[in-house]
């Protein structure tokens, strides 16, 4: 499959993930039609030029590639199981929800029965990442089917990888986040760390941007830290849940992860006070 001036790609969830795929995908000549349960998002994708439906299975029959950004695993199961009714035989979902691995390992054969394809393709970066193309896509899933969603993924990804069977892409994902959230944690530490020392937080940031201690998230977030700047492009409650599951897998295959422990607790401090909904360059404000 590739893109055609006539091509609909269907998408449910217009979040921030969501809306900025939609986005890319419309600069690149697909078309789209799109579903999310809030009325503000469907707006949002008329006006960017693509087609806003009512309901879920409104995209399926117009759609032989359908993206997913969801919330989680649950939610992608409900919307799996009521467009069972509504797919054409053939159609290829591209599930770009984080979820739980073994739910998501599950979606595949479930579909295949029903004459449907699916790939758990989870995304690494921002949505501001995303507008840019500069997120990577960690694909699960047949590599016939990955092959043939390449045109899709290049239009938000710098970078797409086919990492195994069905799951593998969630259990990817976990593994990069798990990296990330601690790089994004130990950065909003040693600000924290700089500013009481009486530094600049501004010129000790340039510093570790130019040592060996240098990681892109400093590129990504560390502005945001300094200005405290806390405007979502990936929400702290988000990065939360994608703890808790990588907590919850390793406690399931016995991997010690005990920062992961910590950052955990951490991100629930930064939920209570009511920060959840803020950038996860918040985590500044733990520290």
């Amino acid at each position: 499959m590739s893109a055609s001036n006539n091509e609909r790609i269907g998408l449910i969830g217009l979040g921030l993930l969501g809306s900025a795929m939609a986005e890319r995908l419309l600069a690149s000549g697909f078309h789209i039609t799109g579903f999310d349960p809030v009325a503000e998002k469907r707006q949002e994708l008329q006006r960017l030029g693509g087609l806003a439906v009512d309901s879920p299975g409104e995209v399926w029959p117009a759609c032989t590639r359908v993206l997913l950004s969801l919330p989680n695993s649950s939610i992608a199961a409900q919307v799996l199981t009521e467009a069972a009714r509504h797919m054409r035989p053939g159609t290829l979902v591209i599930d770009t929800t984080t979820g739980d691995p073994d739910e998501v390992a599950a979606f595949g054969p479930q579909l295949e029965t029903l004459g449907m394809c699916y790939l758990d393709a989870t995304v690494g970066g921002s949505s501001k990442q995303a507008r840019a193309s500069d997120v990577i896509t960690m694909v699960g899933g047949r590599r016939e089917h990955f092959d043939a969603c390449g045109d899709i993924f290049a239009t938000f990804s710098r970078q797409s990888f086919h990492v195994g069977p069905w799951g593998s892409g969630a259990r990817m994902k976990l593994v990069t986040n798990l990296v990330l959230g601690l790089n994004r944690l130990v950065l909003a530490e040693a600000l924290g760390f700089a500013e009481a020392s009486g530094l600049d937080p501004a010129i000790a940031l340039q510093v570790l941007m130019s040592s060996s201690s240098y990681s892109r998230v400093m590129d990504i977030k560390g502005r945001k830290m300094l200005e405290r700047d806390y405007a979502p492009e990936a929400r702290l409650s988000q990065h939360l849940k994608d703890v808790r599951l990588i907590i919850a897998n390793g406690e399931r295959r016995h991997a010690r992860l005990p920062l992961s422990a910590l950052h955990q607790r951490i991100l629930e401090e930064m939920e209570e006070r009511g920060l959840g909904e803020a950038d996860n360059s918040v985590v500044r404000e733990a520290f």
